[in-house]
């Protein structure tokens, strides 16, 4: 066989191997490790309104219950920095407006760190909204809004947030939904020394949740229930005062691979946007004329 005949056969390799490296492992980033399934009482304890909390299964499963009387929510047992965190829900079926469920890491201080997922309620017929916030030293102000591609009311899907130096990945059912790079090279501060606790409620907010307050809980569909199951906590546990992660760079979610999303995960996160998302501060030119630092460093904005 001619030289020229090999160079090209070896070509014509070289180029099939790139694209099968490509398609198995796609750029640096990997998808979130399967979570382990654990009863509540392992990581969680409830924070109010006790009897608004049902157990089932052995605590495996539980349920918050909303009236007019009041909501009810649980807390973790310990503090973390960093992790990837994650619990499956179902939402409040039928007419569910004024009623927001939240799910969140939070540092609870004054210059407070916090990571939201909230699921805000509607009319009967009408989506779900899930908004997505971070706050960092205590500023917010970064929501972002979509509809979901299902229907949360039906079964449980999973949510879940990676965290850890380097971003902040929400997820749904693995498909990221959002993600927040550390921005710290532009001055924008990222959350990395104030241990967060990861909390969940059931309640009323009527005063804003549903096309801006115009929907009023309907009391009279009450009570309100939301399920919830499978409650994973893979995260590095600190005290309240720790500054760093003793244990940082030992976890999976701390590796190179996490550092940032890979292409197909791009893809799924544009995917998203395009589709589903109605809301996005980055691109709120009344609320922010100049465009929020964070924001530079964004693939799509």
């Amino acid at each position: 066989m001619g030289q020229k005949r090999w160079g090209d056969v070896w070509r014509h390799v070289f180029v099939m191997v790139v694209v099968l490296v490509y398609l198995i492992g796609g750029a640096t980033g990997a998808a979130p490790k399967k979570p382990v399934a654990v009863p509540f009482g392992r990581n969680y304890i409830p924070t109010w309104a006790f009897d608004h909390i049902k157990y089932f299964n052995g605590g495996s499963n539980i349920q918050l219950t909303l009236d007019n009387y009041t909501g009810t929510g649980f807390q973790s047992k310990g503090s973390y920095l960093f992790g990837h965190f994650n619990m499956q829900i179902k939402m409040v079926p039928g007419d569910s407006a004024g009623t927001v469920t939240a799910f969140y890491l939070s540092s609870q201080n004054s210059e407070h760190d916090e990571i939201d997922f909230e699921f805000l309620g509607n009319r009967t017929g009408e989506p779900y909204i899930l908004q997505t916030n971070v706050f960092t030293g205590g500023e917010g102000n970064r929501e972002q809004r979509i509809y979901l591609w299902f229907d949360p009311t039906k079964a449980f899907h999973s949510y879940s947030v990676l965290w850890n130096l380097h971003q902040i990945v929400f997820f749904v059912d693995d498909v990221p939904i959002r993600v927040f790079k550390n921005s710290k090279k532009l001055g924008v501060r990222f959350p990395f020394n104030q241990p967060m606790k990861i909390y969940s409620s059931l309640w009323n907010a009527d005063d804003w949740a549903t096309r801006g307050g115009l929907e009023k809980t309907d009391w009279t569909k009450g009570p309100f229930v939301a399920d919830y199951k499978n409650f994973h906590i893979d995260g590095c546990q600190s005290s309240v005062d720790a500054k760093f992660c003793a244990t940082r760079g030992k976890h999976w979610w701390d590796q190179k691979q996490y550092q940032d999303l890979d292409d197909y995960q791009w893809r799924r996160l544009r995917w998203v946007r395009r589709k589903f998302t109605i809301y996005n501060y980055c691109t709120d030119r009344k609320r922010f004329p100049t465009m929020p630092r964070e924001c530079k460093i964004d693939r799509d904005v």
